[in-house]
């Protein structure tokens, strides 16, 4: 019988949905005759446990250290579980926070780590992990021996396969002596000032990446965006840069989109931005870029230049083409 353990991600509240992709993931690799335990660290949690149902036990930590998110806290309770219940396979997303937590509670607990996971199957003792590489343009697959350690990359399983109500099994654990004597504390939570845009309800995106060449461009995409009816967004490259406002950034460390049509130009569909809008309805890529792992989800794409493309279709438009 195999046994998987996974971290429950908290953020603002609530559980991620990312957490719901790990519990089908941890389903779909110990099968009817495996378990899954799910692993929830926080501050009066329990009215979380009933949409667990996927797991068939719940272990719960609370404390007043976890009520907001510390690296330090949660790794405790994380290699403590671990090590009492001694799982096979311990499955954690690979977003910061599970950059936070995964390496060091596999070093912690002395077992492989396997990240960037897009697909895990069982072979044997071992787990086949695939894992991207560069940016998404490469995929590696390789066995790890168990018990072993895996990040799984959001948006690689089904979130709704693991969003099941129910009533599993609880197991209160008591709380690490550590979370009294940490190292670390929260001074202040910030969140970035949205404006009055928010890109997560929008019909329709117009997404540019690093491709755009600068910030001088950006206005052309906006007079683009407003013609199609649809809210100017960007990649982190462009976030960080300065060229949008943090508000209208997709991806990982971002906004999660789902629109009617998303259309991108010049992004590359880097793991971490793929997260953010992979399940819009209709996808447009515009990258000159053949192996650009945008076009692995694009419904349709083309590898012409954007700074002619993107000029006609204005034109178009301007002209009353559809």
């Amino acid at each position: 019988m195999t046994r998987a353990m996974v971290y429950v991600e908290i953020g603002q509240g609530t559980i991620t949905g990312s957490s719901y992709e790990l519990l089908h993931a941890g389903r779909s690799l110990v099968g009817k005759d495996g378990t899954v335990d799910a692993v929830l660290a926080g501050h009066d949690v329990g009215d979380m446990v009933a949409s667990l149902g996927a797991a068939d036990r719940v272990i719960t930590v609370e404390h007043p250290a976890l009520e907001t998110y510390l690296p330090d806290a949660q790794l405790a309770v994380l290699v403590a579980a671990v090590r009492e219940h001694q799982p096979d396979i311990v499955l954690l997303a690979y977003t910061s926070v599970g950059l936070d937590l995964a390496a060091a509670a596999a070093f912690l607990t002395d077992r492989p780590l396997v990240s960037y996971c897009t697909a895990l199957h069982l072979v044997g003792h071992d787990v086949e992990a695939v894992s991207q590489l560069y940016g998404g343009k490469l995929n590696a697959t390789v066995r790890a021996p168990l018990p072993a350690v895996f990040a799984v990359t959001p948006g690689s399983y089904d979130e709704d396969a693991g969003r099941i109500a129910g009533s599993p099994e609880v197991e209160v654990m008591p709380a690490p002596e550590s979370l009294s004597d940490l190292r670390m504390r929260v001074v202040e939570s910030m969140v970035p000032d949205s404006g009055d845009v928010d890109i997560t309800q929008a019909d329709r995106i117009l997404c540019v990446g690093r491709g755009i060449g600068d910030a001088d461009r950006i206005a052309e995409a906006e007079t683009l965006a407003k013609l199609l009816g649809a809210e100017i967004a960007g990649s982190r490259p462009v976030i960080d840069n300065g060229w949008l406002p943090k508000a209208r950034q997709v991806g990982k460390s971002g906004a999660k989109v789902k629109p009617k049509l998303y259309l991108c130009a010049g992004v590359s569909g880097a793991p971490e931005h793929l997260e953010g809008m992979k399940n819009s309805e209709l996808i447009i890529a515009v990258n000159s870029d053949p192996a650009a792992p945008i076009f692995n989800v694009a419904h349709y794409g083309t590898t012409s230049d954007l700074f002619d493309l993107l000029p006609a279709l204005e034109e178009r438009l301007k002209s009353g083409g559809t």
